[in-house]
């Protein structure tokens, strides 16, 4: 057994994990990785980045065939292999050799293994040969260990051994028919991919597409989505066996089968082995923190990601993971702590205005209050929606452009609090919005923000328009 001794340790070196200590690092403190898989994580090998890979040429695809002219150019339908030949490289083949040069140059310290805490600022990491080496913290240790795929208790659904979306976005050979249980993101997601990859698929959503989102999003998702093809059935399977023809899947609506089925359903925290017993927590659980990411009741115990349950968005941890790393550094050099709302040193916009991105045709981009919660949530709130298939830049990008915005304003303040828009090229009209939320920009100002002409950008005047001049 062997002993180091740093100002940081950081159990997880994903997208997050990487972050947080670079920022610690930048404030002057010595830090330690600790990585048991593929150092740059989840989001840059089996999430984020290949499935976006994945979908973005049949989106681009379809964005020609929708415009005269260049649609004729189209003579053809996705080469497989050249697509995922580009998500290979997007990967690194799986390599992350890169990711560990970054780490060394930025001046971070990696240990390959297994990470448990064994007590307060203290955590062994066991390594494949078998060796331990024992970590201490002079000041904070992070977890940063994200979540796992949370699988649903239908009978038999182990024994079919289904995909998670790590087997979903990895894929060398595409199969002739995919089964996906969840109309979340990543059901909706690879539904759009494997589509335009040539596989049959049937969609589960007992809650119909995108729950959570505005209505309106799920409905135009799953009119696109039902005519290219995909089959969506708004039941819970009962039972799934796998047989010598495939995967069947037993529903009240009937029985269904596919050649693969693939399990959306949620998310669990990854905190079933990393020693939370040995410092008062449950191992399983989410960690609960702070707005600083400082779990509580504790002086030295992190924990930013997916695994404090917050916004489970790459962006999102990113985001905790700057203040986290920013706090830590002046926590343990005595200086002033800015964790008042919207401070340097905490992650206010958590609470009321993240952005989330679907990248599906059409695309659905949010922020913020869903109207349907901001009555839940007290707030007397004004609904606004425009057709973005009106606005004349949207008419450029696509004939027969389908697409709708909402504004949810909190009528006391004459703020924007939430903002959807659902259409194609949507996703760079988001931090538009964003920026508004989080600035509280008053309606009466944004009447100053010109929007370029002919852009889709325009759907902003078109919305003050519909509000009225206050």
């Amino acid at each position: 057994m062997t002993e180091n001794n740093w100002d940081v340790i950081v159990i997880g070196a994903g997208a997050v994990g990487e972050n947080v200590a670079d920022r610690a690092v930048q404030g002057g403190l010595s830090v330690v990785l600790v990585e048991s898989e593929l150092v740059g994580g989840e989001c840059s090998y089996w999430a984020c980045m290949p499935s976006k890979a994945l979908l973005r040429s049949g989106l681009a695809l379809r964005a020609v065939e929708k415009l005269p002219g260049a649609a004729e150019a189209v003579t053809g339908g996705i080469n497989v292999e050249a697509l995922l030949a580009r998500r290979n490289s997007f990967t690194s083949n799986w390599d992350d050799a890169g990711q560990v040069r970054w780490v060394k140059k930025a001046g971070i310290g990696l240990e390959r293994g297994h990470a448990r805490l064994a007590g307060p600022k203290t955590v062994t990491v066991t390594a494949d040969d078998g060796t331990v080496t024992t970590l201490t913290a002079n000041h904070a240790v992070v977890v940063s260990t994200g979540s796992d795929p949370l699988l649903p208790n239908i009978p038999g659904l182990i024994e079919t051994q289904p995909w998670t979306p790590r087997e979903a976005t990895a894929v060398k050979v595409v199969p002739e028919s995919l089964a996906i249980i969840g109309g979340g993101v990543v059901g909706v997601e690879m539904a759009t991919a494997y589509r335009d990859l040539g596989a049959d698929v049937t969609l589960f959503a007992r809650s119909g597409l995108l729950n959570g989102q505005e209505d309106f999003a799920g409905e135009l998702v799953a009119k696109t989505l039902t005519e290219r093809g995909v089959t969506i059935v708004e039941t819970s399977p009962t039972r799934v066996d796998r047989t010598a023809d495939g995967v069947v899947i037993e529903t009240p609506e009937g029985n269904f089968t596919a050649s693969e089925i693939l399990i959306a359903t949620g998310r669990a925290a990854r905190t079933n082995d990393i020693g939370l017993e040995t410092v008062g927590l449950t191992p399983g659980d989410w960690i609960r923190v702070d707005d600083t990411m400082l779990v509580p009741d504790t002086d030295w115990l992190y924990a930013v990601g997916d695994v404090n349950h917050r916004a489970l968005l790459t962006h999102q941890g990113k985001y905790q993971a700057r203040a986290a790393g920013d706090v830590i550094a002046a926590r343990a050099k005595g200086e002033t702590v800015d964790d008042a709302p919207w401070g340097a040193h905490v992650a206010t916009a958590d609470h009321g205005a993240v952005p989330q991105v679907t990248f599906s045709d059409p695309e659905v981009a949010s922020v913020g209050v869903m109207s349907h919660d901001a009555e839940k949530q007290g707030v007397d709130a004004q609904v606004v929606d425009y057709n973005i298939g009106w606005v004349a830049g949207a008419s450029l990008q696509a004939d027969g452009y389908e697409g709708q915005a909402r504004l949810v304003i909190d009528r006391e303040r004459q703020v924007i609090i939430g903002a959807t828009f659902v259409g194609q090229d949507v996703a760079e009209l988001l931090h538009s919005a964003t920026v508004a939320i989080v600035g509280e920009v008053p309606i009466a100002r944004l009447w100053h923000a010109v929007p370029s002409y002919p852009t889709i950008s325009e759907v902003w005047l078109r919305l003050l328009e519909t509000i009225g001049r206050p």
